[in-house]
């Protein structure tokens, strides 16, 4: 009996010290620094990342975040029908809005930053994700899976392309990651710790009340730590009640990419395999690299492509016309496209009379509204309106409607002013090759 005591007890010195020197190994690993050196490089990287984005994704980036802070710091922006009806919430536009009249305050409020600002703000609550799915995958699997869930992280194309957007998802996804690192039933029972489930909670339900689709989520999670929790009366009733695409799964998805590149980096590693293995395993560098190269070379084209080219149009007339503007050459603008398909104030930054073709739900069953009846006879609607409104000294088109409107809006006196790229292949319509924008002469 005391032989077998003793042995348990070398066994469990071997495991402490063999622990001991995984961790000093990691923490003089050039890549696994200090959380706070990883939150710096993640910063860095968010940064430059939202200064590439240049292209225009989903009308929600702008339509439901910049463009209502913008009313509500400058006193002027377009609210869709949504907030005319009361329901969206404002909490996640009111991120912006210190940052608008700190702009505005400094004399910094220019075309470009008034684009780039509230991207680069986004970029240092998408950092805060990074941080927090590495220090996730490291209580979950340990180091080496929380290094390559990183690298995942930050190299998959479509978390280029969306996390540094002001898109409420992308918040979303922050504090889902924040709160799911602070949820107990993702940690050991040694680990539990009553704050960080009320940090977890906090964290959960600021994610819902962003956007309550957020909801899927937390049910599942939710149902898990009430099965874990000892008292579910007082977790339900003193905890719960009192606080309370899919993007904010894929970061949780690319810590499955982490532990395989740990894997195939430490084949033989108890860590992964769940048990320890009687057979010996060689590391394979040329495997390794392999996958590395695969992941590199199938996210960064994309990344780039997508982000710098593809319907980057929208933004650049925007650019312009936000410059034109500041130097009194535009008095009015009259987007002749479908409804939302560019930014509007929060870009423009000017408050002049602009007009879109509004596409607000009829309460009538069948009934067309504006954007429908101008893609289905181009002609007949801008003749119909030219009678009845006077018409800009700017119109914006994509080049689709362009070569059916072209004589009629020359017969007005317009005559083209300027043409941006904006894609190689249509998405959802027709072709839209560029955006142009039409300069009445008088």
């Amino acid at each position: 009996m005391r032989q077998r005591h003793n042995s348990n007890k070398d066994a469990d010195k071997q495991k402490s010290e063999a622990l001991t020197s995984s961790k000093s190994g990691s923490e003089h690993s050039p890549f696994c620094c200090s959380h706070k050196r990883i939150f710096l490089l993640c910063l860095a990287f968010r940064m430059v990342n939202s200064v590439l984005v240049q292209t225009y994704f989903n009308p929600d980036e702008h339509w439901q975040g910049p463009e209502v802070a913008h009313r509500v710091a400058f006193g002027y922006g377009h609210l869709t029908w949504e907030w005319k009806q009361g329901i969206r919430s404002y909490l996640h536009p009111l991120f912006f809005v210190p940052l608008y009249r700190l702009l505005a305050l400094l004399h910094l409020d220019t075309p470009w930053l008034m684009m780039r600002a509230p991207r680069l703000l986004q970029s240092v609550f998408s950092a805060i994700g990074d941080l927090y799915l590495y220090k996730l995958s490291e209580v979950l699997f340990g180091d080496s899976v929380a290094k390559w869930t990183l690298f995942s992280q930050l190299f998959n194309w479509f978390m280029f392309y969306c996390f540094s957007r002001t898109l409420s998802n992308s918040l979303e996804t922050v504090l889902t990651l924040v709160s799911l690192y602070f949820w107990p039933c993702m940690r050991s029972s040694s680990n539990y710790s009553f704050v960080s489930r009320k940090w977890g909670l906090v964290m959960a339900a600021v994610a819902c009340a962003i956007r309550p689709t957020s909801a899927i989520t937390w049910l599942y999670v939710g149902l898990l730590e009430l099965l874990k929790a000892r008292d579910r009366f007082k977790f339900i009733f003193l905890e719960v009640a009192p606080i309370g695409f899919v993007l904010p799964v894929l970061p949780i998805a690319l810590m499955f990419s982490g532990y395989s590149l740990a894997a195939i980096e430490d084949p033989g590693s108890a860590r992964y395999k769940g048990k320890e293995s009687s057979k010996s395993h060689t590391r394979c560098p040329g495997k390794m690299k392999i996958a590395i190269l695969f992941l590199l070379a199938t996210n960064i084209p994309m990344a780039l492509y997508m982000s710098l080219v593809h319907q980057r149009g929208p933004e650049d007339v925007m650019n312009h016309l936000a410059r034109e503007a500041l130097h009194g050459k535009v008095r009015s603008i009259l987007f002749l496209t479908p409804c939302h398909a560019t930014p509007y104030y929060s870009m423009l930054h000017h408050d002049l009379p602009m007009q879109f073709l509004d596409c607000t739900p009829s309460e009538e069953k069948g009934v067309p509204d504006d954007s429908d009846r101008f893609l289905m006879d181009p002609v007949s609607f801008v003749s119909e309106y030219a009678k009845n409104v006077s018409m800009a000294s700017h119109i914006v088109l994509f080049d689709s409607e362009e070569q059916k409107l072209k004589n009629l809006l020359i017969s007005f006196d317009y005559m083209e002013g300027r043409r941006f790229f904006n894609a190689h292949f249509k998405v959802d319509r027709d072709l839209q090759a560029s955006v142009v924008v039409y300069v009445r002469r008088r």
